[in-house]
């Protein structure tokens, strides 16, 4: 394959999940499914979905403005500007926006599982239904993740 994947600052598929907008600007179909990239952008004093773990894929942050907080098991990592967290299968996690300015990370997902994750979550937002967090553990069952406190 000789094509390559140029994705401006406006392209890409832009989600909007109300607590967080999220740019898909590689969706996998470039990498055969090996790599999926996001920007997320989650507004300020806002949570970040609930603690969890994917048996099946890496997940890697970096922090392009803001600052994050990274929440693993029970220790908390406050994450600024030119962070990089890297998340392997099977560590507990989550994120929030604490402070008082959007967070904007870049997110990767290798392989591409979450891609479809972050479109789920929009079709049942405009299905009418809402991101409880029993509702977010039932997509997140669909692509190889479980809520902690299902652990």
């Amino acid at each position: 394959m000789n094509d390559v994947s140029v994705v401006g600052p406006g392209g890409g598929e832009v989600i909007d999940l109300g607590t967080a907008r999220i740019r898909i600007i590689e969706s996998g179909a470039t990498t055969a499914h090996r790599l999926g990239i996001a920007e997320i952008t989650i507004p300020p004093h806002t949570a970040g979905p609930p603690q969890h773990r994917h048996a099946q894929h890496d997940e890697g942050f970096y922090v392009i403005s803001g600052t994050a907080r990274f929440t693993v098991g029970d220790t908390s990592h406050d994450a600024p500007t030119g962070t990089l967290v890297m998340v392997p299968p099977g560590a507990p996690h989550t994120f929030a926006n604490p402070g008082d300015q959007p967070l904007v990370m870049l997110n990767t997902f290798t392989p591409d599982l979450y891609v479809q994750y972050f479109r789920d979550l929009r079709d049942m937002i405009s299905g009418g239904r809402q991101l409880t967090p029993d509702s977010v553990a039932a997509v997140m069952g669909r692509y190889a993740t479980e809520v902690a406190a299902d652990i």
